[in-house]
């Protein structure tokens, strides 16, 4: 009579199977993944940021500038390197990232010869941030959003002004920080103009004031002398509304606003870059 023997594959203990399937999670989380720049120099990184920024890729360009920084360090290269970066956060639409570099920066590189751009690349953050995306699709007066970033915007770009004046940057940051005067001095405008749509005639000569008391030469200001002349006229404040109006006549002798009444915006004051 023919047996045949067969072999018998003795099963693993619950225990084994635990200790097996994690052996296996260990050694596949030991894994990392390859870091591509690991035997690169540092003007190769430099010279794939640089590519990645001018393709547009800045979401790629920003995670080499960082190792640039790192594997730079103390040297103008990273200093290089953290400028770029910001730029490139500030066109990715990362605001306050590239604010945060820029301030690191400045902190750190007093006497950077690339200090006058980080000041004026800080203020045009800001500038950029003011005018808001959809500013030109609404219509939205510059002057009706917070002012917040106009006024930082403002003091970046009057830092740079008053220490790099032969900057390179200093004439494009003059011609902004007039824009931004003009922003500010027109917001307290427009709440002066909401009071006296409102009736609150004293609040809106109280605003319009700060305007004239705070700025000098600026459009804005045209519409803060009518509102108050108007304010008092309705107040029956005949003194104060005489005096309004000659100063409105002399200042201003070709002003619309005495025939035209309280202008409402129709069309933005600044212009886009």
């Amino acid at each position: 009579m023919f047996c045949s023997k067969l072999s018998v594959v003795p099963k693993a203990s619950p225990s084994a199977a635990v200790v097996l399937t994690l052996m296996c999670l260990l050694a596949g989380c030991s894994s990392t993944p390859t870091d591509p720049t690991a035997g690169w120099s540092p003007n190769k990184i430099y010279s794939e940021a640089k590519d990645e920024a001018s393709a547009g890729s800045y979401d790629k360009a920003i995670p080499l500038f960082e190792k640039l920084e790192g594997r730079a360090a103390g040297t103008p290269l990273a200093q290089q390197a953290q400028l770029e970066k910001a730029y490139a956060q500030y066109k990715s639409g990362e605001q306050v990232q590239a604010i945060a570099t820029l301030d690191r920066f400045i902190k750190l590189h007093p006497a950077s010869p690339g200090l006058d751009y980080a000041l004026y690349l800080k203020g045009l953050v800001n500038f950029n941030d003011n005018l808001g995306l959809f500013s030109s699709i609404s219509r939205q007066d510059l002057s009706e959003r917070d002012q917040k970033a106009a006024k930082e915007s403002f003091e970046s770009f009057k830092e740079l002004v008053a220490r790099f004046p032969d900057s390179r940057y200093a004439p494009d940051a003059r011609l902004r920080m007039s824009y931004t005067v003009n922003s500010l001095a027109q917001s307290e405008v427009h709440v002066a103009r909401y009071y006296y749509s409102r009736g609150a005639y004293i609040a809106a000569v109280n605003r319009a004031q700060t305007a004239i008391a705070e700025y000098r030469d600026v459009p804005a200001l045209e519409e803060a002398t009518y509102i108050v002349y108007k304010s008092y006229d309705a107040l029956g404040m005949t003194q104060l509304r005489d005096d309004a109006k000659r100063i409105l006549e002399t200042t201003y002798p070709q002003s619309q606003f005495l025939n035209k009444g309280i202008k409402t915006v129709d069309t933005p004051w600044y212009k886009f870059w």
